[in-house]
C-alpha cells in the first residue's frame, strides 16, 4: 500500500467521524428543543387554564387544572371518551340556573355578544369549565406527560378524540341542569336550523327532562338573508323530538333587535324578543 493511500483512507475516517458527530449533536439539539418546546406549550396552557380559572371565585383552579390533565396525558389522543371528563364534572360541577339557561347551534357569536353584555341568560361558555377552555386545543400522547397544543386531532378526525369528547361531556350536564324555562338561539339564515347532528340536537335537546323543563323558547335569529321560518320542516323535527309535557315555542327576532337591546342594559331582557 502507498502511503498517500494509507494518509487518505486515515483523512476519510476522520472525515466520517466528524460527520457522525456533528449529527450526533443535531440529533441532541433537536431533542431538547422539542423538550423545551413541549415543556412550554404545557406551561402556556396552564397559565391560560388557571388565569380564567380564577375568574370564579371559591374554587380550587389548582385542584382542577390537576384533575383535567389527568384525564388526557399518557393517551392516545383519539382514545379520550365521553365518560373520561366524569371526574372533571366532579372537581367543578355545574350549578342549576333556573329560566336562565341559554342555549345555542349556529348563532354563537350573537348569542355571547348578547350574554356578555347582559346578564339575563347563561350559556355553556358562561359556566367555570366552558370559559376556561372555549377556543382551546389540547391533547396528550403516549409516553409523555405534557399536554399538546398543537398536532392534536380534529373535531371530525375521531370520535372520541380529546376536545369534542369533553364538549360532549359537558353539554351533555349543562342540559341535566337546565329547569324551568329554557331557550335556544337557532340560526334562520340556514335550511336546518334545528341540525340532529349539533351537540344541541344530538346531546342538549335529548337530556331535557319535563320534570325540570317547562317549556323550550326557541329564537330563530333573523337576518336578512333569512330563508326558514317558526314553520320549517326542521323546528317541527325538534318539537317531536321533544319530551312529552315540555312546551314549545317559537319566535323569530331579528338579530338587529337583539343586537341593539344588548347594548341597553336598563330594557328587560323579555322586550329583546
Amino acid at each position: 500500500m502507498e502511503r498517500g493511500e494509507f494518509r487518505g483512507s486515515g483523512k476519510r475516517r476522520r472525515k466520517c467521524c466528524l460527520i457522525l458527530c456533528v449529527a450526533v449533536i443535531l440529533i441532541i439539539i433537536i431533542a431538547v428543543v422539542l423538550s423545551l418546546t413541549l415543556r412550554q406549550e404545557t406551561s402556556d396552557f396552564k397559565t391560560i387554564f388557571l388565569d380564567r380559572c380564577k375568574k370564579f371565585k371559591e374554587n380550587n383552579c389548582e385542584n382542577i387544572w390537576e384533575v383535567f390533565q389527568k384525564i388526557y396525558v399518557n393517551r392516545d389522543p383519539c382514545q379520550v371518551p365521553m365518560e373520561a371528563y366524569d371526574p372533571l364534572i366532579t372537581a367543578a360541577p355545574f350549578k342549576p340556573s333556573c329560566n336562565k339557561t341559554m342555549f345555542w347551534s349556529k348563532t354563537k357569536d350573537v348569542v355571547h355578544s348578547f350574554t356578555e353584555k347582559r346578564d339575563c341568560f347563561l350559556t355553556m361558555e358562561d359556566t367555570l369549565l366552558g370559559s376556561v377552555l372555549d377556543g382551546l386545543t389540547w391533547c396528550g400522547k403516549e409516553g409523555s406527560n405534557e399536554t399538546l397544543t398543537t398536532g392534536c386531532p380534529g373535531w371530525t378526525e375521531c370520535e372520541n378524540n380529546t376536545v369534542r369528547s369533553f364538549w360532549n361531556r359537558a353539554s351533555a350536564e349543562f342540559a341535566d341542569t337546565a329547569c324551568g324555562n329554557v331557550t335556544v338561539m337557532l340560526n334562520g339564515s340556514i335550511m336546518t336550523p334545528f341540525d340532529s347532528r349539533s351537540i344541541f340536537g344530538s346531546i342538549e335537546v335529548k337530556r331535557f327532562n319535563s320534570k325540570r323543563v317547562r317549556n323550550l323558547n326557541v329564537l330563530l335569529v333573523m337576518q336578512k338573508n333569512a330563508v326558514v321560518n317558526c314553520t320549517t320542516d326542521s323546528l317541527q323535527e325538534l318539537q317531536k323530538v321533544l319530551d312529552k309535557g315540555i312546551k314549545y315555542n317559537c319566535k323569530e327576532v331579528p338579530e338587529s333587535l337583539i343586537e341593539e337591546c344588548s347594548s341597553h342594559p336598563e330594557k328587560p331582557c323579555e322586550s329583546c324578543w
